[in-house]
């Protein structure tokens, strides 16, 4: 049985909670944003915020929780579909975590900033390095790398990628950046010194 879809107007209320929230960030800290300085930037009623949440902190879960499993979706966009699936046959327009990040331009500021919950990154970098390990888990057990360590650098090179993306305010288009990706990847590793 398929879970009940969410009504619309939910759906855009939350979608005005998230904006406020994010938005606010931008002008001060979480700690000092209240929940009446949300319902009145997202132009919604009191009563309406806790019909869905109790507290701030309640949405501000919310907002990371779906961004992270959006995360997850745009990374393995390229090969869950495949029965066989090669990183040398990815295309620009097959990596799909660019369009992602760009998609939630307002959240990565904020998260890139550490404007809302201290070792976030972290938490992101965690969240790639663990798909990495249990999607790739042949492909790393081939290489004579730690897969740990193998998971935990692929991790927060893509991160560097987002976060040097998000500090020069999104300069390129995430189909620039998927191309940068991999000839990141596809480059000669060989260095003569």
């Amino acid at each position: 049985m398929n879970p009940p879809k969410t009504d619309r107007r939910i759906k855009k209320t939350k979608a005005s909670f998230t904006n406020a929230l994010l938005t606010l960030l931008d002008e001060k800290d979480f700690k000092k944003i209240t929940v009446t300085d949300i319902v009145t930037r997202a132009d919604v009623n009191r009563g309406t915020f806790y019909k869905h949440y109790q507290e701030k902190e309640d949405l501000l879960n919310e907002i990371i929780s779906d961004v992270l499993q959006n995360l997850e979706i745009a990374y393995q966009d390229p090969y869950t579909k495949k029965e066989h699936f090669s990183v040398e046959t990815l295309t620009p327009s097959m990596v799909k975590i660019f369009d992602h990040v760009y998609a939630h331009q307002l959240f990565y500021k904020q998260a890139i900033q550490d404007k809302f919950q201290p070792g976030f990154q972290n938490q992101l970098c965690d969240v790639i390095r663990r798909i990495a390990l249990r999607d790739f888990s042949v492909v790393l057990q081939k290489s004579p790398a730690n897969p740990e360590l193998h998971a935990s650098y692929q991790a927060h090179a893509i991160f560097g990628l987002i976060v040097y993306w998000v500090q020069h305010d999104f300069a390129y288009s995430p189909a620039y950046m998927s191309e940068q990706l991999l000839q990141i990847i596809h480059a000669d590793t060989s260095f003569t010194f």
